[in-house]
């Protein structure tokens, strides 16, 4: 993929792999112009992951790993350690490899004068048969350099003013979706599959362009069209669970409406579509029990934008983009909490039927729905509650 014009982070990482295979001697030694040290900025996992990946190709061998790789943490390593094992030549390998993580531990409270005083002497005149590696994954940068936070913007100021006083600075900004689209299909191109356009985007679409679960499902499209040398938006929606994701968000749209009809109709195609038939019936009751869970929060927190929905929701309980918009009208269709907390339920209540082992699956699912979607009965007057127990 080199010399297609990426956006930012995946053109930074290709500039930087490139540089680390071009400063690599045959004998895994650093050829003179390559720097001593450099600093992976950004949080995105599938980019640092790739930079680790060419690193280990060009100057670490498999055989010697254990002796050429160290990966350091400075939550439990301090910097003088790292310095120090920095300058000790190996009697094992020609060559060292530092990865250095929680790199935010530099920039914690105090001012931290010896540690910086310690790595400005260091890169002054440092070990060439050493590469140190930088982890600042605390950072988040955005594929649009306008919409990165202050404090974001800040703490990169702060590392380029101290570690990238010596260090190349790599700035891994998040892949875009037009980004994730292109690599999936120049990496399945490179594969010697063709993946239609449409494909490209669900794909992108359902996962919210999380480039780590990108490659791992187009690696699973890949095995999976073995022979056919296409990869269509059909295998798409049949192997990618994002994709089934938006059957969810339709049949979670039909019960908020009230649509019994199209509500049962959805059910069934969801069922049709999984390879477990009705056995993916627990499956289908947490993602249920999930979004209901999610339309509680946004309500409660008066969600009324796709851009306040991430401050709402946090880390591991958020939703694909896709559905965010949709999910936000879908929860203001509830009038208040305890119709939610109704629904959540009437879910637990099919789940504890289901583990149960009914007759029928289906009908526990189908009965479900069909309760969601209905209007709840109002609750009997206080008076009333009385009267009979009175009776009674």
């Amino acid at each position: 993929m080199t010399g297609a014009k990426w956006g930012a982070g995946i053109s930074a990482a290709e500039r930087f792999l490139a540089e680390i295979e071009a400063g690599a001697a045959g004998n895994g030694q650093l050829k003179p112009g390559l720097k001593p040290g450099y600093v992976l900025a950004g949080d995105d996992i599938f980019l640092l992951d790739r930079c680790r990946a060419g690193v280990l190709k060009a100057f670490v061998p498999p055989d010697l790993r254990d002796f050429c790789l160290s990966d350091l943490d400075l939550s439990n390593t301090t910097i003088f350690e790292v310095l120090d094992r920095a300058q000790t030549p190996s009697l094992m390998a020609p060559f060292q490899v530092i990865m250095i993580r929680n790199v935010r531990q530099l920039y914690t409270r105090g001012a931290k004068k010896e540690e910086f005083a310690a790595l400005d002497r260091y890169f002054k005149s440092p070990n060439p048969q050493a590469l140190l590696l930088f982890v600042a994954d605390f950072l988040r940068i955005t594929s649009d350099a306008r919409r990165m936070e202050l404090d974001d913007k800040n703490r990169f100021e702060r590392l380029t003013e101290t570690l990238g006083e010596h260090c190349g600075m790599v700035e891994l900004a998040r892949v875009n979706d037009e980004d994730a689209m292109r690599w999936t299909v120049a990496t399945a191109q490179a594969e010697g599959v063709k993946m239609e356009p449409d494909a490209a985007r669900e794909l992108v679409d359902a996962l919210g362009a999380d480039m780590m679960m990108v490659a791992s499902e187009l690696e699973k499209l890949l095995l999976y069209v073995t022979g056919k040398g296409r990869i269509t938006l059909g295998d798409v929606e049949t192997m990618v669970l994002g994709a089934k994701q938006r059957t969810l968000y339709e049949l979670t749209d039909a019960i908020s409406a009230r649509d019994r009809v199209r509500a049962l109709a959805l059910l069934h195609g969801l069922l049709n579509s999984s390879d477990a038939g009705e056995d993916s019936a627990i499956g289908h009751l947490y993602m249920l029990a999930r979004t209901f869970r999610q339309m509680l929060v946004i309500l409660e927190k008066n969600v009324r934008d796709s851009r306040a929905i991430w401050q709402a929701l946090w880390q591991g309980f958020r939703i694909p983009p896709f559905a965010a918009d949709d999910l936000i009208k879908q929860a203001r269709r509830y009038k208040s909490r305890r119709e939610l907390t109704r629904a959540l339920r009437l879910v637990a209540r099919a789940d504890l039927e289901l583990r149960s082992s009914p007759p029928d699956k289906r009908l526990v699912l189908e009965r479900l729905v069909y309760e969601l979607a209905s209007e709840p009965k109002p609750a009997a007057p206080a008076w009333a509650s009385a009267q009979l127990s009175f009776e009674g």
